[in-house]
């Protein structure tokens, strides 16, 4: 078999799954120099994580090594029990097991024969979970995910495994009672209950339904468990317990609940590409404009998929999302549609999870985490927005939903579909150099062509609520017209901050290096980076002065201005302060569809993906502030957030209009989004970021340092970046070594913030080089007073 092939890294090219680039030594858990053994007291004698995992010849190993939930890159050694689970001792099961003085529940990583420690000397798991492994694919998922990410394996499994599973819970789906015919009941005829009226008519509707009926559908038609009871006891009728979450498959003649709609010519030919190769790892960048139909594509792929017996993943990228491709979804198809998200209990996500690992889910859909959802009989993933940068966990395991799902199909050899509009600059790269195989969707599924972004020049014009003359005068037309709008504005709150106009304070936080924003509901300031809250001053605390006036606009002011400016036009405000409520977006995004005219003020929320057919004008009150920020990728983000909020305007009948408001319209990167378009756009960054080697033509690394105290933070920065630079001089490693320098926000959270930056022309060097600094930073006693990150592939310098 030929080496796999390379795939795409997160932000900068080819993530490999090549074991020569990955391959972890039997006695280190990570490539490069051996840290010291450390065993704390108490605890239980830590070997590497080594790259075996296979069952010895022998049916009852003599250790077992545990992944435990820990910050440690190192497996743990227990003696197995002496009840011995029914499918024998084997890697995937999970296990209580003490460590320290409590106990935890692991997962068996190998079985082994021999271990560092003499055998008596470790102790014993204290109980096996599991009657079978989790499964295969998943372990695979996580220990890729570990080394990849340089992340403990024990938190990397933790992680990805549902709460309840975590807390040590059985796998086994919820049930419920169902009631159906037996063979005597389909025999029997109409005449067999002439004493019993009530028990012949639930026999007669239980005959109507071949499947049986739920309990719940058999008492609210008004009959009773003793009539149920009566006719089992005459060997008429049986119950049965089924999962919450099943349904037979339907034959693949009768998938749909309702026809698949008719493709155009690019549609088609996007679709006959991916089913050239379903049965191997074939990745295709589906590039539609807005509103050109791509969840059609992904609709009828599925359909393809769930029809050859096997299932589908589909990643979106918004929590919001996940109620509108559910519907769609599930108005499309016979079969179990299950959805995985933060918005679930934890009951609803164990009872998905297990659907899909059992094969009785042929369709999942899922946020970010839902990457980590074993199928049974994988056959397609999808990732829809696949630019988006919420797929990247930012705390904790820094993982990238997209890169796994790339790194998952490789491995599963299925076909892997990323849609976008405003692809990365990543998976561009990754097309144009035929590595992936790219699908244009050039046109629109109706008949208008999407929306020109029209630049409207701001300087020396008065605002009210942020909106420039113009743009109100826009508002106020196309409302006449019977139509909707959109206000973009990317800041919730109802101003950026609170200014004293006597000596000019500003209401800073005393925990960052921001100001904290004003909040009308309910009045308050407030931090977004930490979350404090202060109650609004009387007056200025420096001068005394009563003139405190807000700087600048957010949502909640650009509602107010609207509802003054309109007051017989309802307006709904969309941020993530008017949405806590559970189904609360969804609620608002209903009425919103009826068709009224109104106004929509809102956030990035509003941006990704929605369909909003009677809103026909978008305004974005301040593009400069997504565009030029700090980081090198501020403007590939903000110009993609552009063009998929100018995407909500004229997907129906009706041709849309974008007025985007700017301090700065000669900006050439600008006015080439706006006459050309994001493709031209993306071509001139792409040769920028060639030039500047920076990614995707270059592979980082970030190291995060914050402490309490400064001096903590810097002395520790030193001394790791003095020791690295030495042991990239020994080992003569191209990798360069940037920093340490304060992060772009160096005081948040009332702690101090560093960074140290790693790049290399090749990951295999740049990997060598985070695994050396990661085992570095554990044998390091001065790194444990300081808390300390790796981001491989980071989407963000803050």
């Amino acid at each position: 078999m030929p080496p796999p092939d390379p795939l795409p890294g997160t932000a900068h090219g080819c993530l490999s799954i090549d074991e020569q680039h990955y391959r972890l030594p039997n006695n280190h858990g990570i490539t490069g120099t051996p840290e010291p053994s450390i065993r704390r007291r108490g605890a239980p004698h830590t070997t590497r994580v080594a790259a075996g995992g296979q069952l010895p010849d022998s049916p009852i190993p003599r250790v077992l090594r545990v992944a435990i939930p820990s910050p440690l890159h190192r497996l743990f050694d227990y003696r197995p029990t002496h009840d011995v689970p029914a499918c024998g001792w084997q890697p995937g099961l999970r296990v209580r097991a003490p460590f320290g003085r409590r106990e935890v529940v692991g997962i068996v990583v190998e079985c082994r024969e021999q271990s560092d420690l003499p055998l008596t000397a470790l102790k014993p798991v204290t109980a096996c979970l599991d009657d079978a492994p989790l499964p295969p694919d998943w372990l695979w998922l996580c220990r890729f995910t570990a080394r990849y990410y340089q992340h403990p394996l024990g938190d990397t499994l933790h992680q990805a495994l549902p709460v309840l599973l975590r807390q040590g819970r059985a796998l086994a789906p919820r049930t419920r009672e169902r009631w159906a015919l037996t063979p005597a009941g389909h025999a029997s005829g109409s005449d067999t209950l002439p004493r019993a009226p009530r028990q012949a008519a639930l026999l007669e509707m239980l005959r109507q339904h071949p499947h049986g009926l739920a309990s719940q559908a058999i008492l609210a038609q008004s009959f009773s468990r003793d009539q149920l009871k009566a006719l089992t006891t005459k060997g008429l009728v049986e119950r049965y317990e089924e999962p919450l979450t099943a349904a037979p498959l339907p034959d693949p003649d009768h998938l749909l609940a309702s026809p698949a709609l008719p493709l155009n010519r690019e549609q088609a030919h996007a679709l006959s590409a991916l089913h050239e190769r379903l049965d191997g790892y074939h990745p295709c960048l589906l590039e539609g404009v807005t509103g050109s139909g791509k969840t059609e594509v992904y609709l009828q792929l599925i359909e393809a998929v769930v029809g050859r017996g096997r299932q589908a993943l589909i990643l979106v990228p918004e929590i919001g999302l996940t109620p509108q491709t559910l519907s769609r979804f599930r108005k499309r198809f016979r079969v179990p549609v299950v959805a995985l998200h933060s918005g679930l209990t934890e009951h609803e996500r164990l009872d998905a999870w297990e659907a899909a690992a059992s094969g009785r889910a042929p369709i999942v859909v899922g946020t970010r985490s839902a990457i980590f959802t074993p199928l049974a009989r994988p056959g397609a993933l999808i990732v829809d927005e696949e630019h988006d940068t919420s797929y990247k966990q930012q705390d904790g395991l820094r993982y990238h939903a997209r890169d796994l799902a790339v790194a998952r199909a490789h491995h599963h050899r299925i076909p892997l579909l990323l849609g976008s509009a405003t692809p990365s600059l990543e998976s561009l790269a990754r097309a144009h150099r035929g590595e992936w195989r790219h699908l244009p969707l050039t046109r629109r599924a109706t008949r208008h062509a999407p929306a020109r972004l029209e630049l409207l020049d701001l300087r020396g014009r008065p605002r009210l609520g942020g909106l420039a003359p113009p743009a109100l005068e826009a508002i106020s037309e196309t409302l006449d017209a019977g139509h909707q709008v959109l206000v973009f504005i990317n800041r919730r709150g109802f101003a950026p901050t609170l200014a004293c106009h006597a000596c000019g304070w500003l209401a800073e936080c005393d925990a960052c290096d921001a100001r904290m924003t004003l909040h009308r509901q309910p009045p308050l300031l407030a931090c977004h980076h930490c979350d404090r809250r202060r109650v609004l001053p009387d007056a200025c605390p420096e001068c005394q002065s009563i003139d405190l006036r807000p700087l600048g606009s957010g949502t909640e002011r650009t509602e107010e201005t609207l509802a003054e400016r309109f007051p017989k036009v309802p307006v709904h405000r969309i941020d993530r302060d008017s949405t806590r409520r559970r189904d609360a977006f969804e609620q608002t995004l209903t009425e919103v569809r009826r068709g009224d005219p109104c106004l929509l003020v809102g956030t990035q929320m509003l941006a990704k993906g929605h369909h909003l057919p009677h809103v026909t004008l978008v305004v974005v009150v301040n593009a400069d502030a997504g565009l030029y920020a700090s980081d090198f990728r501020a403007l590939e983000q903000g110009a993609q957030l552009l063009v998929q909020v100018a995407g909500r305007a004229g997907r129906a009948a009706h041709p849309g209009r974008v007025l985007v408001q700017t301090m700065h319209p000669e900006d050439p990167h600008l006015r080439l989004l706006a006459e050309r378009g994001y493709a031209a756009l993306a071509e001139r960054l792409l040769e920028e970021r060639r030039a500047a080697a920076l990614p995707p033509f270059r592979f980082l690394a970030l190291l995060r340092l914050e402490s309490a105290k400064e001096e903590a933070a810097g002395d520790l920065g030193r001394h790791t970046a003095a020791a690295l630079r030495a042991w990239l001089a020994e080992r003569q490693l191209e990798v360069d070594c940037l920093g340490p320098v304060p992060a772009p926000m160096e005081r948040r959270q009332g702690r101090y913030h560093l960074q140290l930056m790693l790049g290399a022309e090749k990951r295999s060097a740049l990997h060598e080089a985070s695994a050396w600094l990661t085992a570095w930073l554990e044998a390091t006693p001065e790194a444990r007073r300081v808390r300390w990150s790796l981001d491989i592939d980071p989407q963000t310098l803050s």
